[in-house]
């Protein structure tokens, strides 16, 4: 599905005109930071899943 540290595209794209989103706190909420201009937005798992449209990066795993 989708990690920490993952971009993925949300079905509407953002008042910048952009629609990659950088996953950067998981929990009960997910918080989410535009990756053009930056903005946070925070929302319940519930809501993200149903908003989410596909993972577009996965993290590289560096061990």
């Amino acid at each position: 599905m989708y990690d920490l540290g993952d971009i993925v595209e949300m079905k509407k794209p953002h008042a910048c005109q952009t629609n990659r989103w950088e996953i950067i706190r998981m929990g009960m909420d997910i918080k989410i930071k535009c990756v053009n201009c930056q903005h946070i937005v925070m929302m319940p798992r519930k809501e993200f899943a149903k908003k989410m449209k596909k993972v577009l990066e996965k993290k590289s795993e560096d061990n």
